[in-house]
């Protein structure tokens, strides 16, 4: 998708006069080695627009509070915002993992209004200076606003993404955000949205390795800011994923 042009530079500018801002510089990690190992070991960039897509039931919801949990433990305004589970059901999931909870989190299922909450939150004092990151709990769950009735389709998750991304890239803030994939193993939109995105992270159950059976696969499948470092089994236990091994790609 094409984005504006910032206000401080016109469109022909010499690339030797633009500067990258010092917020762009500043990567995040999560302190979960299997999720920044396989991010290259460097963590997140700010501007980063991640899809999180694994099948039913493969624990991605799990996954997403793993680094959200991660991501405000190392100072970053983190907003965890679920359209498909109540926010009780997320806390219990939280209470379960034993996550330190110091992470805010919303209820709401229009991207319009997910945006202009975050933007309220981005801009109190106490906030200032923080790197912030949005993460969706998901993509399909989403209303663009395009249909008076709230109707969605595939394509509003499409819509939806190219207003985050639009969002993120215009205010150096990062997305994650869970996109479905389907029983059969399908992802649940247009392939265009894997190209929209920056970051694509996946998470799958192995069903034909014996000695894996029933372990969980997870990989960075790209990553234009960094390499796609390692992949990872993991366990899912009670107090959520344990690695069983890391695999050097």
């Amino acid at each position: 998708m094409r984005l504006k042009f910032s206000d401080s530079f016109t469109f022909g500018t010499k690339i030797s006069d633009v500067k990258v801002p010092d917020e762009l510089l500043r990567r995040v990690r999560t302190g979960v080695e299997w999720i920044d190992e396989g991010l290259g070991g460097e963590g997140f960039t700010p501007s980063m627009v991640t899809m999180f897509t694994g099948e039913p039931g493969a624990g991605k919801t799990t996954a997403l509070l793993t680094i959200a949990s991660g991501l405000a433990e190392n100072g970053a305004l983190v907003v965890f915002n679920t359209a498909e589970e109540s926010l009780f059901q997320v806390k219990r999931t939280v209470n379960r993992l034993g996550l330190d909870a110091n992470f805010l989190v919303g209820g709401e299922t229009n991207v319009d209004d997910i945006i202009k909450g975050i933007d309220e939150l981005r801009n109190r004092k106490e906030h200032q200076g923080k790197q912030v990151f949005l993460l969706v709990d998901s993509l399909q769950c989403l209303d663009d606003g395009h249909f008076s009735t709230g109707r969605i389709t595939t394509a509003t998750a499409e819509r939806s993404l190219e207003k985050l991304t639009t969002w993120a890239k215009e205010n150096f803030t990062s997305v994650i955000a869970i996109g479905q994939v389907t029983k059969g193993g399908q992802f649940a939109g247009s392939n265009k949205m894997k190209h929209m995105v920056d970051c694509h992270l996946a998470l799958t159950w192995e069903k034909k390795d014996k000695d894996l059976l029933g372990h969980r696969k997870f990989e960075v499948e790209k990553n234009r800011f960094g390499g796609t470092g390692r992949t990872s089994w993991l366990s899912m236990g009670s107090n959520g994923f344990e690695v069983t091994a890391i695999e050097q790609n």
